[in-house]
């Protein structure tokens, strides 16, 4: 009876399914959204988990091996590095004063760490700089390996099994509470992330293709929140548990509950048709009909080929399986391979070198870390209304140029103008956070459904990269504190530079092979040199009139 048209209601066209955001496009929104949030947490732990905290040299002569006191009445009272030892008299009395040292230092091999709320302490990391930030990057570079790999399996597999399983294979996380070496401890790291990062292309992915045009932008933006709610929640956790261990298992450990999504999430009937699943296409419709209260002619669907399916839907003809060779070949998708994985880059260096450079800022790290993600709310909002107004591609390129432009005064600006420095450094995550959500919804128009999982993948890569090298930018502030937004700032404005050759993509269709892009190319170059020809035209007839 399910399946038979409702009697007074108007029937409406089959293709219209697909047109209208209903109750089934809000409940999977959430639901593909709401993993995002834990898997911030996670891409982002190394933050606090691995963050800096006070320790100061072991003096045997003064104190037990098993001694904890960070302050002992005994310490000299002269500025010490942490990372040198003060050298004690030859005349030293039985007990340690401030005036048992000399004035010369050597280097430290032993250290009191003044809590053990992070892997510092743990792991003994203390004045090993480039051991520390090497886990954010080790991070990066694991989930830069998943993006690669889970586009594939998104195009080969599809969107809901990806997803599925980077979200629950990140609870391999746990493990990196009972690693004792430090090796072992970035290992797991790597596997981590190298699991969870792919569920990010998936999630992207499939809000794209549930819904029209119309809300491609809002699928952005709410898939963004979702990442910015992550991060104030992260901010939020650590701040009242701080102790690592703890606070690892806290973000990894809702993880294993997202298996329901075998049951709660349904694959993207885009992906369904193109791949050639015929009876699984038409029970997704039938869901989205009646979820949405949508009434169509069931027999008239039931009764529909896979090729008539394609053609009501406005699909092509296509292979799901498109090689690498076939994209390599097109001059049109490289074209756009290359901005796209430019953006991504800057994106995401700029975005989270600002927000790792946070913690560094005078006050309190945690709430200055959450001021940071705070601040990129406003950015979404700046970017909804701009794209949906403007289109894509001008306020990406305003946005990337100001951004950069942003961030090199920024780098000028003495150290000692700490609320000038602040509030540019404010200013600039707004900016990144707007571009951020812009570039991924504008990847997402740019490219194919044969290969957009795929190529979604290869832009995360780009993405990935920037995520490798901004837990390392905080280490140039030792050679100048103005170069890590110097490079933030022209990597942004060689990126606003680039979009100069890709094609608008608001309102225009879903292409779904590599040939309708390189013919839209095409097409898009003729008139182009039509409209030329006839501003030319147009320039000389006014010229001989005035003659």
């Amino acid at each position: 009876m399910g399946d038979k048209k409702c009697e007074g209601k108007e029937v409406r066209e089959i293709s219209e399914l697909m047109e209208t955001f209903g109750r089934y496009q809000i409940i999977q929104y959430i639901l593909i959204c709401l993993p995002a949030v834990f898997v911030t947490m996670i891409n982002i732990n190394y933050i606090f988990v691995a963050g800096d905290i006070n320790y100061r040299c072991r003096i045997n002569e003064c104190e037990s091996q098993d001694s904890t006191n960070f302050y002992p009445s005994w310490w000299p009272n002269s500025t010490i590095d942490k990372c040198s030892k003060p050298i004690l008299r030859q005349d030293v009395e039985p007990f340690c004063t401030n005036s048992s040292f000399t004035d010369k230092l050597e280097s430290c091999t032993d250290w009191i760490y003044e809590t053990n709320n992070t892997v510092i302490s743990e792991l003994d990391l203390a004045c090993q700089p480039w051991r520390t930030n090497l886990i954010g990057t080790v991070h990066s570079t694991g989930m830069l390996l998943s993006m690669i790999v889970s586009g594939w399996m998104s195009d080969r597999f599809g969107r809901k099994p990806t997803l599925i399983f980077c979200v629950v294979g990140g609870t391999i996380g746990h493990l990196k509470t009972f690693a004792s070496s430090y090796y072992v401890y970035v290992i797991i790291e790597f596997l981590e992330a190298a699991v969870t990062g792919g569920s990010y292309g998936a999630a992207m992915v499939m809000l794209l293709e549930i819904a029209t045009s119309k809300y491609r932008l809002l699928a952005g933006v709410l898939f963004a929140y979702a990442i910015y709610i992550g991060e104030s929640l992260f901010a939020v956790i650590a701040m009242f548990v701080p102790y690592w261990k703890t606070l690892i298992r806290i973000i990894n450990g809702p993880l294993i509950f997202f298996i329901a999504y075998i049951f709660l999430v349904y694959e993207s009937p885009r992906w369904l048709i193109v791949s050639g699943k015929h009876d699984k296409t038409k029970e997704s419709f039938k869901r989205i009909a009646r979820m949405n209260n949508i009434n169509i002619d069931f027999n008239e669907l039931a009764s529909m080929t896979q090729n008539e399916l394609k053609d009501k839907f406005d699909i092509a003809e296509v292979q799901i399986r498109e090689s690498y060779g076939e994209i390599f070949k097109s001059k049109a998708i490289l074209k756009r391979l290359v901005v796209v994985g430019m953006c991504r880059f800057t994106s995401t260096f700029v975005y989270y070198g600002l927000m790792i450079n946070s913690v560094w800022l005078p006050g309190d790290k945690y709430v200055n870390f959450l001021l940071s993600t705070v601040m990129s709310f406003p950015g979404e909002m700046i970017c909804l209304y701009l794209m949906n107004k403007y289109g894509r591609k001008f306020p990406l390129m305003g946005g990337y140029i100001l951004c950069g432009t942003v961030c090199v005064i920024s780098a000028l600006v003495p150290d000692q103008y700490i609320w000038a420095k602040i509030t540019l450094f404010l200013t600039g995550k707004v900016i990144i956070s707007a571009c951020f959500t812009g570039a991924i919804t504008y990847t997402m128009e740019l490219f194919p459904t044969s290969v957009r999982g795929t190529l979604l993948g290869l832009g995360s890569f780009a993405s990935r990269f920037g995520g490798m090298l901004a837990p390392m930018s905080p280490i140039l502030n030792t050679v100048s504190t103005a170069l890590p937004f110097t490079l933030f700032g022209c990597s942004a404005i060689v990126a606003g530079i680039l979009l100069c050759i890709t094609p608008e993509t608001k309102g225009m269709p879903l292409f779904d092979t590599i040939k309708q892009v390189e013919e839209s190319d095409r097409a898009g170059k003729v008139r182009k040199a039509e409209e030329k020809e006839k501003t030319m035209e147009c320039s000389m007839e006014t010229v001989v009139s005035k003659i």
